[in-house]
């Protein structure tokens, strides 16, 4: 049985940088055990399915090993094959997901635009020993929301520098790290996320932390427009806007093949 993929590149204007995604599109869902199974197959930092339903598409994400309840590269990635391939005149096209409820990609000029919940993080009560020691570097401060910790660094330089111990970090199970400073050059905040326990060492570049990362850094900064920058090794950029409980992130995408997969 032939599977479509697409592999596209998200966050990023050219190919080979930012956050690869595979999207697989299906005419109805498969068991999840083959799901998880494609997931692992592509041994990306994330997998999309979506399923067309009515007037809208129900997406869900993989990593290699779980599912997730959030995903923003992904879904921006699913948004490119919608507008980009399938649906060429469509100006903006719906998900309806498992966890995270409704979320509307639109374009905006050479942009998606992705309109996802603010998840503005709150301050942790104490610092995991993993933690502390998997990043190898002191912190400014600590936060927190759900399943993933956000380490405050004072420049962009540290957060550039470390080099994450992904033994100990994977301890946190489950949950995140996200790294992240005052930025440097145009960029008003750089990060980069950790994720190990989720079968992902360093996420190149992640929609979905930037839900909690600009409602901070706009309160911090006092501004509701940020332009942000995740540092990895492939790097990516993000356009945030924040306001009325939600977080507008806008992106590139750029495909770079398709083909089957044989299930």
């Amino acid at each position: 049985m032939p599977l479509r993929v697409f592999h596209v590149d998200a966050f990023t204007a050219k190919p080979f940088a930012g956050n690869p995604a595979a999207v697989c599109p299906l005419a109805a869902w498969l068991d999840d055990g083959l799901l998880q199974a494609v997931a692992a197959e592509n041994n990306l930092s994330e997998t999309a399915f979506f399923v067309p339903a009515g007037d809208h598409y129900d997406l869900r994400w993989f990593t290699p090993r779980c599912e997730v309840k959030l995903c923003g590269h992904a879904t921006l990635a699913s948004a490119f094959v919608v507008l980009h391939i399938f649906e060429i005149g469509r100006e903006s096209v719906r998900f309806e997901t498992r966890f995270s409820g409704a979320l509307t990609v639109c374009r905006d000029g050479d942009l998606l635009a992705m309109d996802f919940p603010a998840l503005p993080p709150w301050t942790s009560a104490a610092e995991p020993a993993a933690l502390i020691e998997g990043l190898g570097k002191a912190l400014a401060a600590l936060v927190q929301i759900e399943d993933n910790f956000f380490a405050i660094y004072e420049s962009a330089e540290e957060v550039r520098s470390i080099r994450p111990d992904f033994r100990l970090l994977e301890q946190l199970h489950p949950a995140g790290v996200a790294i992240t400073a005052p930025g440097d050059d145009d960029a008003d905040f750089v990060s980069r996320y950790f994720a190990p326990s989720y079968g992902i060492p360093e996420d190149p570049v992640t929609g979905s932390t930037h839900c909690s990362l600009a409602p901070y850094w706009a309160h911090r900064l006092g501004k509701a427009k940020l332009h942000a920058r995740q540092v990895s090794e492939r790097g990516g950029e993000v356009w945030c806007e924040v306001g009325g409980g939600r977080v507008i992130l806008k992106g590139n995408a750029v495909l770079t093949f398709r083909g089957e997969l044989l299930i």
